[in-house]
């Protein structure tokens, strides 16, 4: 019987590295800081309604007081959408 061939396999060559290329981060260091400064402002605005029995922090807006302290809470939450 004939011996088979022994067939030879091609050296590994692992495949080309790939190059490293700079990944541009936009700054967003500002996010943070007034994300939780619009979150705090519009606590305080609805605690100091409430606390005040209305009279504070802008009188003449009544009960509007909390509509503008939820309107800072939303938007905080809308500057967090920028966070990375």
């Amino acid at each position: 019987m004939p011996k088979s061939r022994i067939r030879k396999k091609a050296d590994y060559t692992p495949p080309p590295s790939k190059q490293a290329t700079a990944i541009k981060l936009n700054s967003r260091a500002w996010v943070a800081p007034v994300m939780l400064a619009m979150f705090l402002i519009g606590l305080a605005w609805i605690v100091v309604f409430y606390v005040t029995d209305g009279s504070l922090p802008l009188d003449a807006l009544g009960n509007w007081n909390i509509v503008v302290g939820f309107g800072f809470i939303a938007a905080g939450f809308g500057v967090s959408t920028q966070w990375k």
